[in-house]
């Protein structure tokens, strides 16, 4: 026997796993652009819809900032009214440290020594 003999049907064997690879990345690679393409097409359409949500809330939303800071003032007082029941009455201390109103002390000018 020959060595020619012998070989070839290991390349023929060898030429049909090739081919076999070629055929499944070739299918892998089309499922991989199909795959892609729809992702891109889901989340062009959600970009889209959020855009649509986002103007459709936008006035509501600056309505409702608008009226925070027109509140702001009242909120702010009834928190010094808080932190001054507070300097009074220290039962009511662990509450206003609870939900972190802490006093705000000002720093009185240091008493000079004559």
């Amino acid at each position: 026997m020959n060595e020619s003999e012998t070989t070839l049907p290991a390349q023929t064997e060898i030429i049909d796993q090739i081919v076999a690879l070629r055929h499944q990345v070739f299918t892998l690679l089309l499922a991989l652009v199909v795959v892609s393409g729809t992702l891109t097409v889901v989340l062009y359409r959600q970009a889209k819809l959020t855009g649509r949500d986002i103007e459709a809330i936008k006035p509501a939303a600056t309505q409702i900032i608008a009226n925070f800071n027109r509140d702001r003032a009242g909120m702010e007082n009834f928190v010094k009214q808080l932190t001054a029941y507070g300097a009074t009455h220290p039962d009511f201390q662990p509450i206003l440290r609870k939900y972190g109103v802490v006093p705000q002390t000002t720093a009185a000018p240091a008493a000079t020594k004559k």
